[in-house]
């Protein structure tokens, strides 16, 4: 499927202009069937996005009928400076009125990431009674090397058919790491992958503008069923050609 690409000046301005539409789409599924569901990005990258939904769309969502899970974590406890669980809390979830009991956090069972995978895939196996789990949004990030989510380039994880979470390695510390598995991100109804800084800008072209490659990850989004938004700054989207900022 063609990407959606939205190239926007700056970080800050993909952040608002993501998060305008992520408003959008979670108030549009709310709607829709009494609830929504999104997962969560991990990362330096999507703590502006989490800032505007909580300053600039803190009302605009009935975020007591959000469900939060999260498209990764690492192995660290969930108080760790390095955790996604901490940095989407104290970015969004704290400023929010989201019910505790619809945060759905990664477990953190330290040295055990093949524990924990188990435990969360039955948490959405509890909440989601299909083939594929059907999150109404979910939102990414990008590595400098092409991962996306967990997955990283070439990792066996790619080729994972059945499993909805798995434990994967990074090749960074922490080195012990959970994931979505792919199949669950591409039937997602909406995906949106936020991508910021000159450093992502290889990666980025990879993922846009070469082939589907098991060594960029990020490629095989590709086969998503519904149409990927990659929101980009000016700087990230530098080796790309024909498209410049809005």
């Amino acid at each position: 499927m063609a990407a959606d690409l939205r190239v926007l000046a700056d970080a800050g301005a993909v952040a608002a202009a993501a998060a305008r539409e992520v408003a959008q789409v979670l108030a549009a599924a709310a709607r829709a069937h009494g609830s929504a569901s999104m997962a969560l990005a991990g990362g330096r990258t999507p703590r502006g996005l989490y800032r505007c939904l909580a300053l600039d769309h803190r009302d605009d969502i009935a975020w007591d009928r959000v469900h939060v899970y999260w498209g990764d974590e690492r192995d660290v406890p969930h108080d760790d400076e390095r955790s996604n669980y901490r940095m989407a809390r104290e970015s969004l979830l704290d400023h929010v009125p989201v019910r505790p009991e619809c945060v759905h956090p990664m477990p953190a069972v330290p040295n055990e990431p093949g524990r924990a995978a188990a435990q969360y895939e039955h948490t959405l196996r509890s909440h989601f009674d299909t083939e594929w789990p059907t999150f109404d949004l979910v939102l990414l990030g990008l590595g400098g090397d092409g991962h996306t989510a967990s997955l990283f380039p070439r990792s066996p994880a790619l080729d994972e058919a059945s499993r909805w979470v798995v434990a994967t390695t990074a090749p960074v510390e922490p080195h012990g790491r959970l994931t979505l598995t792919l199949p669950v991100l591409t039937h997602s109804r909406s995906i949106f992958v936020v991508v910021s800084g000159s450093s992502k800008a290889d990666a980025l072209r990879c993922a846009l503008a070469d082939g589907p490659d098991r060594g960029c990850p990020a490629s095989l989004l590709r086969t998503a069923r519904s149409p990927v938004v990659w929101w980009a700054d000016a700087q990230a989207a530098a080796k790309l050609g024909p498209w410049s900022a809005q």
